[in-house]
């Protein structure tokens, strides 16, 4: 929302990957980094076998130097429950340097990338909800992997029946 004036959020879309009483974390999903994935996973020691143009995104402005990946259901590739979790309906979530050598290797088709993450301590996320800064909408696998991240902020919003240009800053409950 406008009045959320961290630039770091400023039209993102975010998937919420945890919320506990103690902290949140999730992934901004529609900020690219200008970072080939085949030039990370040559710094993670590891060879990519995908798409050489593929690239990574910014997952948030918190420890920008970790990875994060949002993997789509692949009958090629098979993890332990602790090794990556489901986050909701075709979307799989990992972060461990195992499961980042195994996709190299072996692509899926549904693939995101991330550097860094979003988080909040205890109560800051549910204050921005109250004073408004935030809207919640449904997630889905096709957003996450199908709508171009120039695109995405907008297509959801309007996914809501929202008109962008209807959104003001104010306080309160939109």
């Amino acid at each position: 929302m406008p009045q959320l004036q961290d630039p770091n959020f400023c039209r993102t879309v975010l998937l919420m990957i945890e919320h506990e009483r103690s902290a949140s974390f999730g992934l901004v999903l529609n900020r690219p980094a200008e970072l080939r994935l085949s030039d990370v996973f040559s710094s993670l020691q590891s060879e990519w076998h995908g798409d050489p143009g593929a690239t990574a995104a910014w997952g948030g402005p918190v420890e920008p130097g970790s990875g994060w990946m949002l993997l789509g259901d692949s009958p090629s590739l098979s993890f332990d429950e602790d090794q990556i979790n489901s986050v909701l309906e075709g979307v799989r979530f990992g972060g461990s340097m195992d499961v980042f050598k195994r996709v190299a290797e072996a692509p899926p088709a549904a693939l995101r990338f991330f550097l860094g993450y979003s988080g909040w301590g205890p109560g800051q996320l549910e204050f921005e909800i109250a004073q408004g800064a935030w809207l919640s909408a449904e997630a889905a696998s096709e957003i996450i992997f199908e709508v171009p991240a120039e695109e995405m902020w907008e297509h959801v919003v309007r996914g809501m029946g929202i008109e962008p240009s209807s959104l003001v800053s104010t306080t309160g409950v939109h």
